[in-house]
């Protein structure tokens, strides 16, 4: 890994971690034990820092999720999947962190705005529209009105003036609005298989940890 990548991932980590605002750019010298000159040599500022980080975020993100999308014999497994990868990401997740981008980092803010309501909710149409077809979802359900909800509402959960951090889990905030948005799209046939995955995939884990 060169060193410019090296600092982008390590920042990208420190930002997912504790937000945006409270990594200084000695916090981001320390995590990586190099000097903040070393880092001034590859970045003109903090800014392009983020918006870097964000970029690589998400382009790690596209992967991790179009992968999911290739390998699921049907949609709901492909629901059962994401669920899985939003527990991972979500569990160490900063609350501000969207909040600090879209105010003092309007750069990075446009490119997960760009990311979020063409990527993401490109993605949900064509979940949507497959569960329909296969008759887990139901057919009277408008896709593009439901993926616009759903990518609001992964951003929503991160607003501190609807889910105070002292009082919500991001975490839990997320799978709560999934489970209430899956819940919301199957038929009983969807339901049951949605339920039958989380059960194998509960078990796996049991097994796992054992």
């Amino acid at each position: 890994m060169d060193i410019k990548t090296k600092i982008i991932d390590g920042a990208g980590e420190l930002f997912t971690r504790y937000g945006v605002r409270s990594v200084s750019m000695d916090d981001i010298a320390r995590q990586l034990s190099i000097s903040k000159k070393t880092i001034y040599q590859y970045f003109k500022d903090k800014d392009e820092i983020v918006t870097k980080a964000v970029k690589a975020r998400i382009e790690f993100e596209k992967e991790e999720y179009d992968e999911i999308f290739c390998s699921c014999h049907d949609a709901v497994e492909e629901l059962s999947k994401v669920c899985k990868c939003m527990r991972k990401d979500f569990h160490e997740m900063n609350p501000s962190l969207l909040f600090d981008l879209q105010k003092y980092h309007p750069k990075a803010w446009r490119v997960w705005l760009d990311f979020k309501n063409k990527h993401m909710r490109d993605t949900v149409v064509t979940n949507l529209k497959r569960g329909i077809a296969e008759g887990y979802f139901r057919k009277e359900i408008d896709p593009e009105f439901m993926a616009i909800l759903r990518v609001e509402q992964v951003q929503l959960a991160f607003d501190n003036q609807v889910f105070a951090a002292d009082k919500f889990n991001l975490k839990e905030t997320q799978m709560k609005l999934l489970d209430h948005y899956v819940h919301g799209i199957v038929t009983e046939k969807g339901r049951k298989l949605y339920m039958e995955y989380l059960e194998k995939e509960k078990t796996l884990n049991q097994t796992s940890n054992n």
